[in-house]
């Protein structure tokens, strides 16, 4: 079978990969030239674990394409995926723009019938604006040939984006016709093997489907920060809390981590995208708005305990921050509450080192040289005023804190990811400030 895939952003990357690596033969195709050589080189512009060797294997094998052209990539396939990106607008919206471009294109271009799937994140609606795009194209050519629509949309997790792929909770395809139901079951099949369910809908349904699911999520990781917030001012233990109520076996623990607010390329974009839709359709999706809110809220946690901590006073203060990524086993800062709080601390005149296992790179990109960047977790304590825990890598959960008492000037630890124990801390001789905790 062959398949092509429109976008090598995070989700077009992985999706055509892991397609390959089921046997499937792969063209992606993207319109940065020098992202396509890198690509062929064996050159991998994301940091997703198990990703770039899984590109070398299957490229070697010649199952994985990377083309600048869609006309190349597009001939001889069954389906074709659109996995561009959909940036908000100003007012919330995803910006469609690139989708339609691609449905124009792949309408000036197919010559027998194919499946034209939307992977990218994208409104109820969507579907048929492809569909219109493409059939416009056609009418222009004056061309009898046909297609079907379908979603499919992702539920990948950075950091895992890989397993979740090969090993589905779920997949969830959109269709109005069986012919398509039968390429798609046919495409998957690989994936299902191991009773990884195929849930087939109306193609309106599994569009909001992917944005409902973050939404749900997304409340869940505002509730409980509300909560820790309340706990902050009660004297309880956020901790103890979240197993107690995590153990219902109605509610769960998943999702249930108190922290500095969500970010990354999903949450904040497809919440402000459904509140967007509820209102073009005359309806507040009051519950999701207090979700944002809360969120927008919890972003300057870390920065209002510091601030009362400091008397609002950061001239000539270093303040030490490990983690940089919105969440680890990834180098997405897009939306990430250090690269916001790192923002807030240098309008106050206080001076950042930093330290992240992979997001540096992508730091640089945004802020430059306004900070310094460590070369390992202690050079970014060295003599500063405070140590501020932001991403919870691996590498950052059993440091040698008696080191650290030997380099950090000021005894001070702010945890934003709750993943240290205050009572051996302050045996230490640390102030602890964590999220919610006594």
């Amino acid at each position: 079978m062959k398949i092509a895939v429109v976008g090598t952003g995070y989700v077009g990357l992985v999706t055509g990969t892991c397609f390959a690596e089921s046997g499937v033969t792969v063209t992606c195709i993207d319109n940065d030239k020098q992202k396509v050589r890198q690509l062929n080189e064996g050159s991998v512009p994301i940091y997703e674990p198990g990703l770039e060797s899984m590109i070398r294997r299957n490229v070697e094998k010649k199952r994985l394409f990377f083309k600048s052209g869609l006309k190349d990539g597009i001939e001889g396939s069954e389906v074709v995926f659109i996995a561009v990106g959909t940036p908000p607008g100003e007012d919330g919206s995803a910006d469609l723009k690139h989708v339609i471009s691609v449905a124009k294109e792949i309408g000036s271009l197919i010559k027998k019938y194919i499946v034209v799937v939307t992977k990218s994140t994208v409104p109820v609606g969507t579907a048929e604006k492809i569909r219109k795009a493409i059939q416009g194209q056609l009418d222009k050519r004056n061309s009898k040939v046909t297609f079907d629509m379908a979603s499919n949309p992702e539920f990948l997790k950075e950091g895992a984006a890989v397993d979740d792929f090969l090993k589905p909770e779920r997949i969830v395809i959109g269709i109005d016709n069986e012919r398509t139901a039968d390429i798609m079951k046919r495409l998957y099949m690989p994936f299902v093997l191991n009773n990884h369910p195929i849930l087939f809908m109306d193609i309106a349904s599994a569009e909001i489907t992917k944005y409902a699911a973050n939404a749900m999520l997304a409340t869940r990781i505002s509730f409980i920060n509300e909560i820790a917030n309340l706990c902050d001012l009660l004297g309880a233990d956020i901790n103890q809390v979240r197993k107690g109520i995590g153990s219902d076996s109605r509610i769960g623990s998943k999702f249930l981590y108190p922290g500095t607010g969500y970010g990354g390329s999903c949450f904040p974009k497809d919440v402000k995208a459904i509140i967007k839709t509820g209102q073009d359709h005359g309806y507040e999706l009051n519950v999701v708005k207090a979700v944002e809110k809360a969120n927008e809220y919890q972003k300057n946690v870390i920065f209002n305990k510091m601030t009362k901590l400091f008397d609002n006073n950061f001239r000539n203060k270093t303040i030490g921050i490990w983690g940089l990524s919105f969440k680890p086993k990834t180098d997405d800062i897009r939306e990430s509450s250090s690269v916001y709080l790192i923002g807030m601390l240098l309008k106050k005149g206080a001076k950042i080192k930093v330290y992240d296992p992979a997001a540096m790179d992508e730091t640089k990109k945004v802020l430059g040289s306004t900070i310094y960047y460590a070369g390992d977790p202690y050079e970014a304590l060295e003599g500063a005023d405070a140590m501020v825990l932001m991403t919870e890598w691996s590498e950052f959960h059993l440091p040698d804190f008696k080191k650290i008492a030997g380099i950090l000037k000021g005894k001070i630890i702010f945890d934003g990811r709750n993943i240290y124990d205050p009572s051996e801390i302050k045996k230490l001789g640390f102030k602890y400030f964590g999220i919610g905790r006594r």
